[in-house]
């Protein structure tokens, strides 16, 4: 950009997406359901006590201060570009098609990477729902995976239909995993605190609030590394912008709002669970490695107890995280298809992911073809040895791509908007210094975790669960580390085999600093019709 103030808005190209589709209310709810809260909190918190001990709330605090500056930069980005391309769009505006380009597989990674782990949890959570604990309790079976497959589809098949009915759908998938959380909060503290806890429960101290009581830096920052994947997924609110009312104003503002829910909600799970559970290694602590992949259903068992009441309330625990899963699994989809659709509208990928549905004007070729692709991902990663270890290596390893795309986006922010920062205050702060601290944060997680993953899953301190031999040279890497890398470097491959097949977006000619829309003065540049 070369103007010497940016545009509070400039119109992008119209894509063929129903626009007007979703208010703020259906913008926050896809946002805060694209984290899959009850997943998260289930899948990860025991890793964090075992991490950092009583400490825990401070770190699911302290991981909201980057979410939230990266959030503001999105809501700044957004003013002025409403794209369904989010980072893609935004970092090829400041700093051209190359970096642009890589910031949109970065979201598209990430959403591969985690979608093999969502399929999973939702194949073995239908079997444990209904009592069939043998075959929920193995992650690798057969039955899991064609279940987790046909979640895929049906998922995929939703997307495809329509914004409107996804968002219809979260609703209610949302409504009823944060009843329920906050259902057991509830009922966990109130039995700490009358007396009817179990031999391992302990009041809230304000000491759970002092970072300075972890161990060590390494310690503390290995926590906060998992955090992010926790609030990971709000960019969703965002990546719809093209399909809501005011898409200027409304998806910054859903942003923001689902990233608060999120720290008051987490919190108040940390607090409640901890409290009642206690961080011990033995029984329901929330320090016993048995239980680290899962501590919600452990816990639920001993919080309702075993009653007829409290059989339900359990039963609905499980169904919680099993629509916690399957609404992640959605709103993965919706923004990975819109930036696919807004690459293929600008030519930085081919022109058939600019396809959209006539009837249901939704993204055709993206929707269909990362289900597809999501689906041939798991069945692999699912037969390959220790697939389970692999599958949580890809966890572990999207991470790097969330502080890839979003740190990418806060210093895109900082310098989108650099010859207007001295404008006002409000301006240097929400547009400069706290997108680009955002920025900051999330690269140093990137470099840490780069770090950590690299070590060997021999070593005591390693991140990994699985390891990658180098031949000839006996060197052990760690699987998060070679998953990381080697998905970055497949992206660096495919962007330069683009450069040579499709060059018109690499060349500046659909989208650069200069243009605040599509160039039309080529034919094979023409948009799909839209109805």
């Amino acid at each position: 950009m070369t103007s010497t103030a940016p545009p509070a808005a400039s119109e992008s190209a119209d894509k063929g997406l129903r626009g007007g589709a979703l208010g703020i209310i259906a913008s926050v709810v896809i946002g805060v359901a694209s984290t899959a809260p009850a997943y998260s909190l289930a899948a990860t918190l025991g890793f964090i006590v075992v991490g950092v001990g009583l400490q825990s709330p401070i770190i699911v605090i302290l991981a909201f201060v980057p979410m939230l500056f990266t959030a503001i930069g999105y809501q700044e980005l957004n003013k002025a570009d409403p794209d369904c391309g989010t980072t893609f769009t935004w970092a090829t505006r400041a700093f051209g098609p190359k970096t642009g380009w890589l910031g949109g597989w970065g979201i598209i990674a990430a959403d591969i990477l985690v979608m093999a782990s969502l399929a999973q949890v939702a194949g073995q959570y239908v079997f444990l729902l209904v009592g069939a604990d043998s075959i929920g309790s193995n992650p690798t079976s057969g039955w899991v995976l064609l279940v987790g497959i046909l979640w895929i589809v049906i998922m995929t098949a939703i997307c495809y239909i329509g914004v409107e009915l996804s968002a219809r759908l979260q609703q209610v998938l949302l409504t009823v995993e944060l009843f329920v959380l906050l259902i057991f909060s509830v009922v966990a503290l109130a039995r700490v605190y009358t007396g009817h806890g179990v031999a391992s429960s302990i009041h809230l101290d304000w000491s759970w609030f002092n970072p300075m009581q972890i161990d060590s830096f390494s310690t503390f920052f290995r926590g906060l590394l998992l955090m992010l994947f926790i609030y990971w997924g709000w960019d969703s609110a965002v990546s719809v912008n093209e399909e809501t009312a005011d898409p200027g104003r409304t998806p910054g503002r859903a942003a923001i709002i689902s990233t608060v829910m999120l720290v008051v909600t987490y919190t108040l799970v940390t607090i409640a669970a901890q409290s009642f559970a206690g961080v011990g290694g033995k029984g329901i602590g929330l320090g016993n490695t048995d239980n680290s992949s899962d501590v919600i259903s452990v816990l639920g068992k001993a919080v309702f107890g075993a009653g007829h009441v409290g059989s339900i309330m359990s039963h609905l625990l499980i169904f919680m995280v099993l629509t916690s899963a399957a609404a992640s699994t959605q709103t993965t989809i919706l923004p990975t298809a819109r930036t696919a659709l807004s690459m293929g509208v600008y030519r930085a990928l081919p022109r058939r992911f600019a396809d959209v549905h006539p009837r249901f004007r939704t993204p055709t070729v993206a929707t269909l073809g990362f289900g597809g692709i999501s689906i041939v991902l798991y069945a692999i990663l699912n037969y390959t040895s220790n697939a389970a270890d692999v599958i949580a290596d890809c966890v572990t390893a999207l991470g790097m791509m969330i502080a890839f795309y979003y740190g990418l986006t806060g210093f895109a922010c900082a310098w989108y908007y650099r010859k207007t920062l001295g404008n006002s205050a409000r301006d240097l702060w929400m547009r400069g210094i706290i997108p680009t601290l955002g920025g900051i944060i999330m690269y140093f997680a990137l470099i840490w975790s780069l770090h950590d993953d690299w070590l060997s899953p021999a070593k005591d301190t390693a991140a990994s669960y699985t390891g990658f031999t180098v031949p000839g040279l006996h060197w052990v890497i760690g699987g998060a580390f070679v998953l990381g890398v080697g998905t970055m470097i497949v992206g660096v491959i495919i962007m330069l085999v683009l450069m040579r097949t499709i060059p018109a977006f690499f060349q500046g000619k659909t989208l650069n600093r200069d243009t605040p829309t599509l160039v039309r003065d080529e034919p094979e540049l023409e948009l799909p019709p839209t109805v």
